[in-house]
């Protein structure tokens, strides 16, 4: 390596160490005042860095805000695909929802996406940013549920639209009833995640059975496509922050 391209390698280092730097401030400020009420001057002072800097990396406040939730996301995909690969039932319907749910439960800015809470990610809530909608792109969660009924680990009598609307309303539902639940009937988050877990088993899953083969073809052809899917969400990261 050329001392030229050394000394690129590492300026690139730099503004990608810096954009992260950025984003953390950008990701606590809009936690505790919320969207609305966090400016690029706030971000720019807490950062340590000017004004002008943030706006080497994005043009806008909105672009600092849409990045920060795809680096959000891809940590999110990055989480759950580890934990998903350290379970050995991970990759079945039930496996899936449990660790998606537990990884976004300690994420308050994707809970926040997830419930378009308006006090927190104010009109982000409005811009596409749909936490399902991201995973099934990521996952090809309607090419998973077909690769599920194709070795009979979910039931066939109903078809893909039915299940997927069936699997996003226990995952919504259950988030949305948690705010709502009085003192007294709140459950911790690994109790709601294996609530979950057994809903989706009882409603799309039932009693069927799983075979050791079946279940090791279904992790393997999951994992495979995950671990590449999450590897390109990353380099677009990394690409959109040097």
């Amino acid at each position: 390596m050329s001392r030229d391209e050394n000394i690129g390698r590492k300026d690139v280092s730099k503004r990608v160490e810096r954009a992260h730097r950025i984003l953390d401030v950008a990701a606590a400020l809009i936690l505790r005042w919320g969207y609305n009420k966090t400016t690029i001057d706030d971000v720019a002072r807490e950062a340590g860095v000017a004004k002008g800097t943030i706006y080497l990396h994005w043009r806008t406040r909105e672009d600092l805000f849409r990045a920060l939730i795809r680096r959000e996301r891809v940590d999110m995909a990055e989480e759950v695909k580890q934990s998903i690969s350290q379970d050995p039932m991970g990759a079945t319907l039930r496996g899936i929802l449990k660790h998606l749910a537990l990884v976004i439960m300690k994420r308050p800015l994707m809970k926040a996406l997830l419930l378009r809470d308006l006090d927190v990610i104010g009109k982000l809530a409005h811009s596409g940013n749909d936490t399902f909608a991201y995973m099934e792109k990521l996952t090809g969660f309607n090419s998973y549920l077909e690769t599920l009924r194709d070795h009979g680990l979910i039931r066939a009598d109903l078809n893909l639209k039915a299940q997927m609307y069936i699997f996003n309303a226990i995952f919504m539902g259950f988030f949305l009833t948690m705010p709502l639940m009085p003192e007294g009937f709140t459950l911790s988050d690994d109790e709601i995640a294996d609530l979950m877990a057994e809903t989706v088993h009882c409603t799309l899953e039932g009693n069927l059975s799983i075979s050791a083969d079946d279940l090791k073809a279904v992790s393997l052809a999951f994992m495979q496509y995950l671990d590449h899917a999450v590897a390109a969400a990353k380099e677009h990261l990394q690409q959109e922050l040097q």
